[in-house]
């Protein structure tokens, strides 16, 4: 147990503690060797809650995570615990390696994990001509649909795609705002 403001370290979960999420994540671990083969695979991580149980999170090799525990309910049901990890995954991948995971190898764009028939398969939302339509890719642990995802750019920048200017910020009251983005605002200065 924590003292209210001690920051908790988390822990490797060890493997059988929570089996279903081990299977999925072994399933998810397999799209990510096939699309992002040297990256090391995601392992489960458990951190103390407050309230005397365990927070668990989907993280990668060196410890770090991004993103909500896992429901806890989902460790009860295959097609749950398989959604939640996938969920999970991606975005501890996407937000800690700065990049699109997995990729529809036909479209090159993010897929997300979706629900068919029964079971959990990457969706992809196709790509921008208007018949073009969304597909189910490829089964979660069935090698991501095998696209890759471009290197990242070195830091710093540089390097890959060139990056267009941004266009100034809106003034005055009639700017458009309406608080629904996430996206901080640019400030000249």
């Amino acid at each position: 147990m924590c003292a209210f403001f001690d920051t908790p370290e988390p822990r490797p979960v060890p493997a059988g503690a929570y089996p279903l999420w081990d299977g999925a994540l072994a399933l998810v671990n397999r799209d990510l060797a096939a699309t992002l083969p040297d990256q090391s695979p995601l392992r489960l991580l458990g951190l103390p809650a407050y309230d005397g149980g365990e927070h668990v999170y989907v993280g990668m090799a060196n410890g770090e995570w991004q993103g909500n525990c896992l429901d806890p309910e989902s460790a009860g049901d295959p097609l749950d615990a398989l959604a939640a990890v996938a969920d999970a995954a991606q975005e501890t991948v996407v937000e800690l390696l700065w990049r699109a995971w997995p990729l529809c190898g036909e479209h090159h764009l993010g897929m997300h994990a979706r629900e068919d028939g029964g079971r959990l398969s990457w969706w992809c939302a196709g790509g921008t001509a208007p018949r073009e339509p969304a597909h189910l890719r490829a089964a979660v642990g069935g090698g991501g649909g095998r696209g890759r995802a471009p290197p990242p750019p070195p830091p710093g920048g540089g390097g890959g795609r060139p990056r267009l200017p941004r266009p100034p910020p809106p003034q005055g009251p009639a700017s458009g705002l309406t608080g629904a983005s996430s996206r901080p605002l640019a400030r000249d200065g």
